[in-house]
This record gives structure tokens, sequence and C-alpha cells, in this order.
């Protein structure tokens, strides 16, 4: 063991976690769910508070690569002589703030299953399996553990949507599957590239982001691999055109799903597209960065459209997450500072807004087994705490100040008009169009006469109404004190190559 930081094993804790719950669940009865429901509600609890501690320790103005632990595993691996393989852990400002995005949605994912009736026991040892993939990539500082840990958080989406879900479950599974498996594939050429061609005969990603730098990789090698990592990891972030597995399966999954799925999952690609491409591949990053910028803006304004012409719930949130993660892809294309931690915000922003979005849509659903706009009407007459939860959503989609997506979205316009004034107008364009849907929404669904159809319907449980003023608590933390998130990205921002003050 080397190069290990006490705090290393806080990472280990919080990747181990929801490992030893999914081994704890499989050796439980199935005919125990309220078991195995207590055993998650603990298990997610305990990994918000270690999310958090990780978020809190997290140094601003100190080493960039904090709480690291590293044991070597393989120490012979053909090609990679004797350097191997080795299980590195470690965040910065951008992973920290990751983190803390995925305790907290985890565990208010957690608590909206808790109803969950059918094969309890084995959908919790799918999502704990899921979320332990997701800290293992935002932890990993190896390479090769970075994209198995990758690949763990996306394989249990088949079977959670294709056992759990609704709607199609069975298409909205395989079209996710097949096309996240394909951008995949192009990630793992990429690794093989970069791997050979740096001559290092290691996995490690610290001293892959130097050969980055120093010129071990050539300018033209690195514009030729670039954009494996770019499009491979943008399919997982919804880059356009290959986003279209993204609604679909929002609209397939059960709500839990749909929470952890757009809340954390889509995030995995833009922060592969930073740790594998902007940060491997400096000058490759340079060069296609005008292409994601417009594909990203694509991705916007198509996502804002899109929304605005549906008329199922989760359709309109799955094309908003579309257009949200479009913001994310312009940011991180700015290669500035204030562009790229609008970015990063963006992605900590969003994640709370859409599980909370996801958890009323299915609160909803689970009593009108519909979702179509057009049947409803004059719900905040009985479903009152629902309306006030779905506005503070809306509101922060639409960035109003005071909430976590005016943090975001000021920061990435800012950021956009410093270099691309016209992408920047567009982008804002795309806010606006924003702002139209959800109001639609608002005047369709709130207001207006009651449907007598949905006089029966109840409020928000207990369970649910806990997991949503978490999710409102941290968008309204975020809209009223930027200094804790933007304090600990900056320094981190900074380090990235290629990226200016």
């Amino acid at each position: 063991m080397a190069e290990t930081d006490a705090q290393g094993y806080v990472l280990l804790t919080a990747l181990a976690l929801p490992l030893l719950a999914a081994a704890a669940l499989l050796a439980m009865p199935g005919d125990r769910p309220m078991a195995a429901r207590r055993l998650s509600a603990v298990t997610g609890a305990v990994l918000l508070g270690l999310s958090i501690y990780v978020f809190l320790a997290y140094r601003a103005g100190g080493e960039v690569l904090q709480m690291q632990l590293r044991w070597p595993w393989i120490e012979h691996v053909g090609f990679l002589g004797e350097n191997g393989i080795a299980l590195r852990l470690g965040v910065d400002g951008i992973s920290a703030l990751l983190t803390l995005l995925t305790g907290v949605v985890a565990f208010a994912g957690t608590l909206v299953a808790w109803k969950l009736e059918y094969r309890a026991r084995d959908f919790f040892i799918l999502f704990w399996v899921l979320i332990a993939g997701v800290y293992g990539t935002f932890f990993s500082l190896d390479l090769f553990f970075f994209f198995f840990f990758y690949e763990l958080a996306v394989v249990p989406l088949y079977l959670l949507i294709g056992i759990w879900g609704s709607t199609r479950k069975e298409y909205g599974a395989m079209k996710l599957t097949l096309m996240l498996v394909g951008g995949s594939v192009g990630i793992w050429i990429g690794i093989f590239a970069v791997v050979h061609e740096a001559g290092l005969g290691t996995f490690d990603l610290p001293a892959l982001w130097e050969a980055g730098r120093s010129g071990a990789l050539s300018p033209d090698f690195q514009k030729a691999i670039f954009p494996f990592f770019a499009v491979g990891c943008g399919v997982l972030a919804g880059l356009w055109p290959l986003h279209t597995w993204s609604p679909d399966g929002h609209m397939s999954a059960p709500t839990s799903v749909s929470m952890v799925h757009a809340g954390v999952l889509m995030k995995l690609g833009a922060f592969g597209i930073i740790r594998l491409g902007i940060q491997i591949l400096p000058e490759g990053a340079a060069f296609w960065m005008p292409a994601l910028l417009v594909l990203g803006t694509i991705g916007a304004l198509y996502g804002a459209i899109a929304a605005l012409t549906q008329r199922d719930f989760k359709l309109i949130s799955g094309y908003s997450s579309v257009s949200h993660m479009g913001y994310v892809l312009i940011g991180l294309a700015t290669l500035n500072e204030i562009g790229v931690s609008g970015a990063a915000l963006q992605m900590f922003s969003h994640g709370v807004m859409t599980a909370l979005v996801f958890l009323l849509i299915g609160a909803l659903y689970d009593q009108a087994h519909t979702r179509d706009l057009r049947d409803f009407g004059g719900v905040a007459r009985v479903m009152p705490l629902w309306v006030v939860a779905y506005v503070v959503a809306g509101l922060a989609n639409v960035g109003l100040p005071g909430l976590s997506g005016f943090t975001a979205e000021f920061h990435i316009f800012v950021g956009t008009f410093r270099t691309y004034p016209i992408f920047g107008g567009l982008a804002i364009l795309a806010a606006a169009i924003a702002a139209a849907y959800m109001l639609r929404m608002f005047a369709t669904v709130f207001f207006g006469p009651l449907n007598p159809r949905w006089r029966e319907l109840r409020d928000l449980s207990p369970i649910e109404i806990a997991a949503a003023v978490l999710l409102i608590a941290s968008m309204l933390v975020m809209g009223l004190w930027w200094a804790p998130f933007t304090d600990r990205l900056a320094q981190t921002v900074l380090s990235l190559p290629g990226v200016t003050g």
C-alpha cells in the first residue's frame, strides 16, 4: 500500500458500502421486503452522510487531488510491464461536488422506492450495484477501474427498467443498453490507444494526464482519439443526435430509477469528457471543442422545443434533461473558468432538480395511472404540497434567482458570452423556451377548474415529503450560498489543461 491519505478510507467506505448492502440483500430471503427496505434506507442515509463529509472535507485552495488511496492490484499485465493496474481513489473539486449529488439523489431514490412491492429485494440489489458504480467512477484515478465502474453503473439499468418499468419498458431498456454499449466501445478503443501511445506502461490517470500535457501524446494523435472519448461518453450525457435513448428510458423507468438515471447517470458522461477528454487529450479538446459547442447548443434548443411539444409528463422531463445537459456541454466547450465551473454546477443543479421532478411525476402516476397533461386540471386544490414542490422544481428549471438553476446557468451564460457570444444568445433562447413549457404545465395541470376524476387524489406521503425536502434544500443551498460550491471548484477547474481564467 502506498500514497494513502487517511481520508482515502472514507472514499473506500463509500464505494464498498453499496456493494456490501447488495451482498447482504442477496443473502436475505426474498419474502422479507420490509427488511430490504430498512437495510436500504440505512445504507442510503449513511452514504448521504459520507457524501456530505467528502464534500465538506475537500479543502478549497489545497491540493487538487485529495483523500487519495492506492492499492496495487495486478503488477504485470501484458504490455503494461511492471506498473500494472491499481485501485487508486481520490477526489478533486468536481468529483467532490458530484459525490454530494450522488448521496442526495441516492438517498431520495431509496425513500421513494420504499413503496415498491414487486421483488423489492432484487430491485435494491441492482440499485446498490448501480450506485457503487457511480461512486467508483467519480473516485477512480486509474483508467482501468474508471471504465470498470462506469460500466458497472450502466449495466443494471437494463434489468431495473426491463423488470420494474412501464410503458414499453422492454423497448426502452433495450434501446438504452444498445446505445450506451455502442458508446462504451468507443471509450474502450480510446483507452487502449492512449495507454499504448503514452508508452508509460500504466493505467494511472494522473500519469496519463501528465503525458497529455508534456507532449508524449502528439497533437495529431490527440485530435484523432478525442472524438472516441467525447462521443463515447457523450452518449450517456445526452449528446445530440445520440440522445434518443434518454427520453425513452425516462418514460419506461420506475420512479427511483428515473431519479438516478437523470439525476446522476447522465453526469457520468459529462464527467468522462472531463476526465478522459480534456485532461488526457488537451490539444484534441482544444481542436474539437467548437464542434462540441455546436452539438451542445443544438441539444439545448432541440430538447427545449421537443419538451414544448410533448403531452406526457415524463417525456417533457426527458427532453428537458437533454436540453439541460446541452448547457453542460456548452459550458465545457467554452474552456474558460466561468463556463466550465458553470457546467459542473449545472450537473449538480440539474441532478437534484430533475430527481425532484421525477419523484413528483411518480407520486401522481401511482394514483392517476396517466401522465397526459390533458387529463388533468386544478390539481392544486387536492395536492397543494405536490404543486408547491413542482413549482419550486420548475422555477429552478428556468433559472429563478435564489435557486440552484440560476447559479449554474448564470456561470454558463457568462462564460459562453466571453468566448462565443452568438452561442450564448442561443443558450438563453433555450432557457426562454424552457420557461414556456413550464408555464404551460402550470396553467394546464395545476390551476383552473378541478377535473372531477381527481377529487380523491392524495397529497405526498410523509416519505415522499422527506425526499422532496432534501432535494429542495439542496437547490436552495446552492442558489442562496454559492461560495461552498464555487470555492471548491475554482482550483480544480483552473488546473484543467487549456482552461483559461
